[in-house]
């Protein structure tokens, strides 16, 4: 039997959701506040859209940060394998990239929201764009909380079997992603996870990091602690600010260090970057004393010109404390080893993550104990369902995100009994 349902907001899970639903031959429609669907998915992957990662599932559940468990059932249910293959038959090919990121060919994130537009199309899906949903249309029925569908901003009610709450978090804010769904939640009982941004920049204390601002580091190792705590640890990229730091490694770690932050008793967040982590500290120091042979007569302060960049040579040398005017035959061996120690320990302190307008994504959310993880029913509320963002569940940064959206839509409206 066909049900009524009707889906909040038109990102990527929510697409997915009406998609599901649709093909189960249920009669779907999704209201979008927005004047187009999927404006988030427009942004991600700086515009070119990282719609999934093609590494095996168990690989992909494995970069979920937040309760990966909660994942197995929907992941089981709608594969990387399968979202490639939806974008591919409506026409827009895709290529996979360093670290098995997917992007579509052309490089356009436009040309995702295409194949999904015509996929929502070819199966009868109504989408009401410009409409903001106030609240959930709740009743109690012998004990029983159920949802009868959703009520619009103009007074509007549209009834419905089944509702499907797919709004999205607090980051970029811009893109309609506001927390309505997480009031709409609680108003229906669902606990509300503590909410951060996540994959966000992070500012840092030390006055000297706003002189690097525009810096780029490859190949460095990085390590957030708090005390003898550690939070975190990564490979790869990072960039200098005007504030603090960021790049995918600093992402990717503000996920892990979050709550860390929000107990300063415990002590201060230390960021250490290594930024020779090929060579151990004698292979530095023979690598330091090869330079300084080549540059005997030169002075300390302009001699690291073949092992720093520019930019970071006056910070090294002033928080080294070697005099820069000092000769490098004149440079002692204990002196050679604090710049060594400091070249492997580069540390700075962080004071906060950026606010959620920054942020990729939000960790926290609708409490995965009171969804069923193979339906996104509610336990609380008959007729509810919830997906993506919202859902307490979050990734590392490398189209793991959006592969959650797209499996967490897919189960929510794929089991929909009818």
């Amino acid at each position: 039997m066909s049900k009524n349902v009707v889906i909040v907001g038109g990102g990527a899970a929510g697409i997915l959701a009406a998609l599901g639903a649709s093909k189960a031959g249920h009669k779907v429609t999704i209201l979008e506040k927005n004047e187009k669907l999927g404006k988030k998915i427009y942004i991600t992957g700086k515009g070119r859209c990282n719609v999934t990662n093609a590494s095996s599932m168990e690989e992909v559940r494995n970069h979920v940060i937040s309760n990966p468990k909660f994942m197995y059932s929907s992941f089981d249910q709608f594969t990387n394998e399968d979202l490639m293959k939806l974008i591919e038959e409506e026409g827009i090919p895709l290529k996979t990239e360093r670290g098995n990121r997917v992007f579509p060919v052309s490089d356009k994130s436009s040309d995702i929201l295409k194949a999904l537009s015509s996929a929502l199309k070819k199966n009868k899906v109504k989408v009401e764009l410009h409409t903001t949903v106030k609240k959930l249309l709740l009743e109690s029925v012998n004990d029983e909380m159920i949802c009868t569908g959703v009520e619009a901003a103009d007074g509007k009610a549209y009834k419905a079997d089944v509702v499907i709450l797919a709004t999205g978090g607090l980051s970029y804010p811009s893109t309609g992603s506001t927390g309505d769904g997480f009031k709409f939640s609680q108003a229906g009982g669902h606990k509300i996870t503590a909410l951060r941004p996540a994959l966000v920049p992070l500012e840092t204390k030390e006055e000297w990091v706003p002189s690097l601002q525009g810096l780029s580091l490859r190949n460095v190792e990085v390590e957030f602690k708090q005390g003898k705590k550690k939070l975190y640890s990564d490979f790869g990229e990072m960039l200098f600010t005007h504030f603090g730091v960021t790049g995918p490694v600093i992402l990717s770690g503000s996920s892990f260090i979050g709550k860390a932050l929000e107990k300063p008793e415990k002590g201060e967040v230390k960021l250490k970057i290594n930024l020779k982590p090929a060579l151990s500290d004698e292979q530095l120091d023979a690598r330091i004393l090869r330079d300084f042979e080549e540059n005997k007569n030169k002075q300390f302060g302009n001699s690291l010109g073949g092992l720093l960049p520019a930019k970071m040579i006056p910070v090294i040398v002033d928080l080294v404390g070697i005099d820069k005017t000092k000769k490098v035959c004149e440079v002692s061996k204990a002196e050679r080893r604090r710049l060594v120690e400091l070249l492997h320990n580069l540390t700075m302190t962080i004071t906060k993550p950026r606010e959620f307008k920054e942020a990729i994504i939000t960790q926290g959310g609708v409490s995965v104990k009171q969804i069923n993880p193979t339906t996104m029913d509610s336990k609380l509320v008959k007729g509810l369902k919830f997906a993506g963002e919202m859902i307490d569940v979050d990734a590392h940064t490398g189209g793991y995100n959006l592969q959650i959206a797209w499996s967490t839509g897919w189960a929510a409206g794929r089991t929909i009994e009818g």
